[in-house]
């Protein structure tokens, strides 16, 4: 949803082969399908992806090395705010995990 929705549909519109990566299955695989009807473009693809768990990053990151030919073009757009204080699985303070640890650490894995 919001402003990750936007830029997946603008990426598609180009053309592009557009991953969205997802906490929730169905909500993602909704917008890949609005995605897709509206741009023409088949290759949106839904990958699930929990940035406040590392474990989450690192799976995501080593499926999409393994799968995907090339990376041209990374949105980190996951945030929360307003959450009541909240440790993760791995100890981790929840709203820094996934607005800052998660995604930095997918771009790092990421880069080759």
């Amino acid at each position: 949803a919001g402003i990750g929705k936007c830029v997946a549909l603008d990426l598609a519109r180009r053309n592009a082969r557009t991953i969205l990566a997802c906490r929730n299955q169905e909500r993602g695989q909704a917008a890949v399908e609005e995605i897709r009807a509206a741009t023409g473009n088949p290759a949106v693809l839904l990958r699930l992806l929990d940035t406040s768990s590392l474990a989450s990053v690192r799976a995501f990151a080593q499926a999409v090395l393994r799968e995907e030919k090339r990376l041209d073009v990374l949105v980190n757009n996951a945030g929360l705010t307003g959450l009541p204080f909240t440790i993760t699985p791995e100890g981790l303070e929840k709203t820094f995990a996934t607005n800052y640890l998660g995604p930095f650490l997918l771009t790092n894995l990421l880069l080759g």
